[in-house]
């Protein structure tokens, strides 16, 4: 009576093993062709001494992602990755980076550009902090005629 369980619990073990493998094979490749962007655009802005570089690559279902390299004189640099998708004419991003070279912490906090004339303006707008997330106070609105970086297109260079 034993070895009937013991065979029965062997075959449901190795269908199960042989169908996660299937899954992840489908999962891998159509996770491949979600990665693979339509394009890329490349931005530069210039405020006095402190500029800014942003690369955006658009893929198949509306979502941006990119590098956003903030270098300011006085302060040191911003350097990390950029992900979200536009509404209306306003692309909204959640930016992560760190704050120069040494510091190990990581940091995420929400932009918003304002797509206007082809170039992309930074805007300032009041930001709530909500169970370890960050986002814009949805009262109160984003000024883009209060940003200090205009964004624009550029050529990519590799």
């Amino acid at each position: 009576m034993k070895r009937p369980v013991l065979y029965f619990t062997c075959l449901a073990i190795a269908a199960f093993l042989y169908s996660c493998s299937q899954g992840n094979e489908k999962s891998k490749a159509s996770k491949a062709k979600e990665e693979t962007p339509l394009d890329s655009t490349c931005y530069v802005a210039i405020d006095a001494k402190d500029t800014a570089h942003l690369v955006l690559r658009r893929f198949e279902d509306g979502k941006y992602k990119g590098h956003l390299l903030i270098n300011y004189v006085d302060k040191g640099k911003n350097d990390g990755q950029v992900e979200g998708a536009f509404t209306g004419d306003t692309l909204f991003v959640d930016y992560t980076f760190k704050i120069g070279t040494v510091n190990k912490t990581v940091y995420k906090n929400p932009l918003a550009f304002l797509r206007k004339d082809g170039n992309l303006l930074l805007g300032v707008g009041q930001i709530v902090t909500h169970v370890g997330r960050s986002y814009f106070d949805k009262a109160k609105p984003i000024s883009f005629d209060k940003g200090r970086f205009t964004f624009k297109p550029t050529d990519c260079r590799k």
